[in-house]
């Protein structure tokens, strides 16, 4: 088993492999992981599952459906890839899965959550009834594993990036930025925190190298100790071009840092602006260097906006929080299947 099957293998759960293409558009693999997906719903019968993401919603479904699952909450971490990327192949595949997502929504034992306003709005106009829709904001965070602590000296300043190497997290735009504070004489430094993986918005290897050779920024990889990388860090940024709500900004406001992101969906929803940090235009790296500047150069500043940052995670981001409106979520659906049952 990987880790993460273990960790959910310890908390008392039994994990169950399914093969899955998380971003390709292959037929035959996806046909087998919808297979395998209903021999595992026939198998155990259950009275609830719960989906994540746009293919496991899409295929989950039919699986659910097929094997007569009372309940079902389908959660959609974001918009993703499937509604930005523009070719003709991901067009066809967005149109499916919005016909499949109405389709699978015409039984009042099936929800669909989401995780900010924009993708609330968006659902709605795809045509989903609004009665069918949940706002769960984000998968919350461990307000314990994510201590408030006190910022390194400074300078240098270090910004962290902790996110999938993804083009569509705007890393192009942050190494552009890196350049032009390192141009400018900023004492800063930026860190990418982070591994790629199959999605074909992912920035290559060679790449990353190649950052790495020209020493505007430091290019971290994967690590296991994200708290103690905003720990050392002074200020959180994430030029997305769109998110659900990403967690890794909830992560760096519990750790009371400010944070610089994009004027898009699901990054505006933690990152205020004048309030926890700096928001810019998506796509911009100029506006993006000039924020970095302002932080980097205003410690009481970037004190007043992690303060703040902090001050919202606990009110509206923790863990219980979130943990209690999912299972108000399960509690809506297994009443709704009891009365149509």
């Amino acid at each position: 088993m990987s880790d993460y099957a273990t960790r959910i293998a310890d908390e008392g759960f039994l994990p169950v492999h399914i093969p899955f293409d998380r971003s390709g558009f292959n037929p035959f693999k996806d046909v087998s992981t919808l297979l395998k997906i209903l021999k595992t719903y026939r198998k155990f019968s259950p009275d609830l599952v719960h989906h994540v993401a746009a293919k496991p919603v899409f295929y989950g479904t039919i699986a659910a459906r097929l094997a007569r699952t009372p309940a079902i909450l389908n959660a959609m971490a974001g918009m993703g890839f499937l509604y930005m990327d523009k070719s003709p192949r991901t067009w066809l595949a967005r149109h499916a899965f919005q016909i499949g997502l109405r389709s699978g929504l015409r039984q009042r034992t099936t929800l669909v959550t989401v995780q900010n306003a924009d993708d609330f709005a968006a659902l709605r106009g795809f045509g989903i009834p609004e009665q069918q829709i949940v706002t769960i904001p984000g998968s919350g965070v461990d307000l314990e594993a994510y201590p408030v602590r006190e910022a390194p000296p400074a300078p240098p300043v270090v910004a962290v990036f902790a996110a999938r190497m993804l083009w569509s997290k705007g890393i192009k735009e942050l190494v552009e930025a890196a350049r032009i504070l390192a141009a400018r004489g900023v004492p800063i430094r930026v860190r990418l925190l982070g591994s790629t993986d199959a999605n074909p918005s992912r920035v290559p290897s060679d790449t990353m190298l190649a950052w790495r050779e020209e020493g505007v920024l430091e290019v971290v990889g994967h690590s296991n100790d994200v708290a103690g990388e905003f720990a050392r860090a002074h200020i959180a940024v994430l030029p997305s071009y769109r998110e659900g709500l990403p967690k890794a900004l909830l992560e760096a406001a519990s750790c009371g840092r400010p944070i610089v992101a994009t004027d898009v969906p699901g990054c505006r929803e933690i990152c205020r602006d004048g309030e926890t940090g700096i928001l810019v235009p998506a796509c911009d790296p100029l506006r993006l260097a000039d924020a970095l500047e302002e932080l980097a150069g205003d410690a009481e500043m970037r004190m007043r906006m992690g303060t703040r940052a902090r001050e919202v995670v606990e009110a509206e981001y923790a863990s219980q929080r979130i943990a209690d409106l999912t299972l108000g979520a399960y509690q809506r659906l297994l009443d709704e299947a009891n009365r149509h049952g």
